[in-house]
């Protein structure tokens, strides 16, 4: 019989990684842990554990925030155990913000070693100090949006690590995710002083419009995926940032990112044929056109002949969070 309730854990975590990261950003990382009912008992027991990325301008321990006409992860992952949705799981939120918003969960001469981090440092210590089953049959991993496209990008990455993963209005597809912004950039980059002004400016850029959040986006993608340590602040733009014109040469190593791209090449669909749980969806009216992206997807594992489940919903990309509740049973399931 289970007698300890659920709680939340906020250990802090000094990461020797992104110690003396190039944007400056806090080495020492808050984690946000979800811990089941039963966790405290006085049990052999161990659970297994799913890795929840935040989408772009958020992090892992915001999702604890109260939302109107919402409630947090907390009360939801109680609700759904005590409903009988889903057994008992640990829940892993990592902090994996950068000054452009995130970090795309992967690495980067721009603004660290995220994925490195996340390998490395988090999961080991999560696995150290929680009843964790510490073993990929039993380690999943999701997001949403940029969180989205961490998972499967994890996902693909380290299948001896991750069993299954949703990925929810991910990033898919550059042409629609990415294209429509990168052609503002050059107008918006003169409003705020050129990239070096704006890089300088982040923290005390007010209003925070809707500009500068598709900005920094765009910044954040920039840095990640046009990676160069000999440029400055480390990464090439995609755009002549004078006429506004895409670089062809850049976009081309964006697109080498791309989680439909990297589906070409036999390490990435081997990656995707280990998984024991994959769950895809997007909103049909998602305003960045995801659902495009998660429908080539879902065609791309369908002609691989790899098992997986998509929907699509009738909604957009923001506040989807209630969401979580057909991905978390699915991946519970798997890795239970």
């Amino acid at each position: 019989m289970v007698h300890s309730p659920s709680r939340i854990e906020q250990p802090m975590l000094e990461s020797r990684i992104l110690l003396d990261n190039p944007l400056d950003d806090p080495y020492v990382r808050r984690m946000t842990i979800y811990l089941p009912p039963g966790h405290d008992d006085i049990s052999d027991r161990r659970y297994p554990t799913v890795y929840l990325l935040a989408s772009h301008g958020h992090t892992g321990p915001d999702q604890m925030n109260w939302r109107p006409w919402d409630v947090d992860i907390r009360t939801r992952l109680d609700h759904m155990i005590k409903r009988g949705r889903m057994g008992h799981l640990i829940v892993v939120m990592p902090d994996m913000w950068t000054r452009f918003g995130g970090s795309q969960y992967i690495n980067s001469a721009a603004m660290g070693r995220y994925e490195d981090y996340l390998i490395k440092e988090v999961i080991p210590m999560v696995d150290t100090n929680y009843r964790t089953i510490p073993h990929r049959d039993h380690r999943g991993i999701m997001g949403r949006s940029s969180g989205g496209f961490g998972a499967i990008t994890q996902a693909m990455h380290h299948p001896e690590l991750f069993s299954a993963f949703a990925c929810q209005s991910g990033d898919l597809y550059w042409e629609y995710t990415c294209l429509p912004a990168l052609s503002k950039m050059h107008q918006q980059l003169a409003r705020y002083g050129g990239v070096d002004a704006f890089i300088r400016d982040i923290p005390d850029i007010r209003p925070k419009d809707s500009t500068f959040w598709e900005l920094v986006m765009t910044v954040c993608w920039a840095a990640a995926f046009g990676d160069n340590p000999q440029a400055p602040n480390r990464f090439d733009l995609p755009i002549d940032p004078h006429s506004g014109a895409l670089n062809e040469d850049v976009w081309a190593r964006w697109l080498l990112h791309d989680p439909l791209r990297k589906l070409e090449m036999p390490r990435y669909i081997e990656a995707m044929r280990q998984m024991k749980a994959i769950y895809i969806d997007a909103g049909q009216f998602d305003e960045y056109q995801l659902q495009v992206g998660a429908r080539m997807l879902h065609h791309r594992l369908s002609t691989l002949g790899v098992h997986h489940q998509f929907e699509e919903y009738p909604d957009g990309h923001r506040d989807t969070h209630y969401r979580y509740e057909e991905s978390l049973p699915r991946l519970y399931e798997a890795l239970r």
